[in-house]
């Protein structure tokens, strides 16, 4: 039996389908990458709102959430790691080590967006960074996307050596949902050093999509 006011993946579910609507469903399916993916129809407020009430849940039951095909499910999952990874004296290799073994189901941008940064990147910042060298050279775009999407916290920490040599892998990349981070990452790059910035776009800049070179020139501007 479930302890009373225990933070459990049933309890999310349950919140989750109590806020479902039709037309919401209709919404979000349209902006999903996988058609695999199932909706539950809950607008995203209101599922970052039941991820906060959630924030604490043990990591077995935030486990569970990942276990389901439901995208709101584990649009859940992500947020609360994110939340917890935000924690003072939190348990980041805890966070890191569960994300990384669930790598196969962070599989839209969003997700990866939502919890890549704090719960791989802070986890990452006092250590080797191998993992995300092998992730950039990954056949799967989901992984290359993690890859730059998790630099982003080591960078505004004003380490840019690792971020700017997974732009030199990414530079050429063929995946839109790639190119859009890599511009992102240049961005923030540019902001801490705009004259690293200004050569790698210089070098690389022809490479790049035109988004992402879009993107990495608002730090020259």
């Amino acid at each position: 039996m479930t302890e009373r006011g225990a933070l459990t993946a049933e309890g999310v579910r349950a919140a989750l389908e109590s806020a479902a609507s039709v037309d919401e469903r209709a919404k979000i399916e349209r902006r999903m990458t996988d058609p695999r993916t199932q909706v539950i129809g809950v607008r995203m407020g209101t599922v970052f709102d039941i991820a906060k009430a959630n924030a604490r849940m043990p990591l077995a039951e935030v486990d569970r959430l990942l276990d389901s095909d439901g995208y709101e499910m584990r649009m859940v999952a992500v947020s609360i790691l994110d939340f917890q990874a935000r924690t003072k004296g939190v348990d980041r290799a805890a966070l890191y080590e569960l994300w990384m073994r669930r790598l196969d189901r962070m599989d839209t941008w969003d997700f990866i967006d939502r919890s890549a940064p704090r719960v791989v990147g802070l986890y990452l910042l006092d250590r080797r960074r191998d993992v995300l060298f092998e992730l950039a050279r990954s056949d799967d775009r989901w992984h290359r996307r993690t890859a730059i999407t998790a630099a982003f916290s080591i960078i505004r920490a004003g380490d840019l050596d690792d971020p700017l040599a997974l732009c030199e892998i990414l530079a050429d990349d063929p995946e839109h949902l790639v190119q859009t981070n890599v511009g992102v990452a240049l961005r923030e790059i540019g902001r801490v050093d705009p004259a690293r910035l200004e050569e790698f776009v210089a070098r690389r800049g022809d490479d790049l999509s035109a988004h992402a070179r879009r993107t990495a020139r608002v730090a020259l501007a």
